[in-house]
């Protein structure tokens, strides 16, 4: 059963929660015009770190989602300020795909192949991940004292065929090989993600909701920031998971056509508290 009530925020996942794969899924657009309709905010969020923000506004324009990169919260917005917080001096070395190295790049900071320069190593959701690279990260590591840093924590992106291998397995290898855990992952649900989702959407924690697919990240966040929760079943949680898990969601739909409730649908914000 959905929320009884029209929130003055949403923070909305993307992957398994507005589409899936190339698809926008089913009532997706026409929730999202609604929750606009009557005035609230909306911020997509994301764990995937394979496209910019604007890379993403125009996916979702072109799904009839109009968005622009402002709407759109990613890990690598937040790393690039992780970095430039704590490492500002530090070279980085990256195990993961072209994009991360291109942004960090053009937030002035330090890239590098070389292990012995490196400061901290960034790990991503890496299709072209290698034993190379992970040689590169184990040296930069092990042998050179530099700290490991992550864009997000899941275990697989949900994609129509099932799945493929996200950051958390790029991740536990090298964990794996150098004994060292990362000092930070970027994505929900950190803290840093959070900030950064209570900056964009700008209203009271009180009175806004994470709507996502994953109870460890979308539902987790939500706790700590005092934000209600709306778990979606459209995506890579299934109704085992829930019992199993320590944090439960305010409500579970079947996807976002269970969003609103009816009078908000007729374009009644009943329900919303100001």
């Amino acid at each position: 059963m959905g929320p009884n009530r029209v929130y003055a925020g949403y923070a909305l996942d993307l992957d398994g929660t507005v589409y899936l794969g190339d698809a926008l899924l089913p009532s997706a657009a026409e929730t999202i015009s609604e929750i606009r309709g009557v005035g609230a905010q909306v911020v997509f969020l994301t764990n995937n770190p394979l496209h910019s923000p604007a890379e993403y506004a125009s996916r979702l324009s072109a799904l009839g989602v109009p968005a622009s990169a402002a709407d759109i919260v990613t890990p690598l917005a937040v790393l690039t300020g992780y970095l430039h917080r704590y490492y500002a001096d530090a070279a980085v070395l990256t195990v993961a795909e072209p994009l991360v190295d291109a942004t960090l790049a053009a937030a002035g900071i330090d890239v590098t192949s070389e292990p012995s320069a490196a400061g901290v190593v960034v790990v991503s959701f890496d299709r072209t991940f290698s034993y190379e690279k992970l040689l590169a990260a184990y040296r930069a590591v092990r042998q050179h004292g530099a700290s490991i840093v992550a864009t997000n924590p899941d275990p697989f992106c949900p994609t129509p065929d099932g799945g493929l291998p996200d950051c958390a397995a790029m991740l536990a290898a090298i964990e794996a090989c150098t004994g060292v855990k990362a000092e930070a992952i970027m994505g929900k649900p950190s803290q840093h993600m959070a900030a950064e989702l209570l900056r964009r959407l700008a209203v009271d924690a009180a009175d806004a909701v994470i709507v996502g697919d994953r109870i460890s990240t979308d539902v987790a966040m939500s706790v700590p920031l005092g934000m209600s929760s709306v778990l979606v079943m459209s995506g890579a949680t299934s109704a085992a998971e829930i019992s199993r898990s320590g944090a439960q969601p305010d409500f579970v739909i079947r996807g976002l056509a269970d969003l609103l409730p009816a009078a908000a649908r007729r374009g009644l914000p009943e329900g919303r508290s100001r």
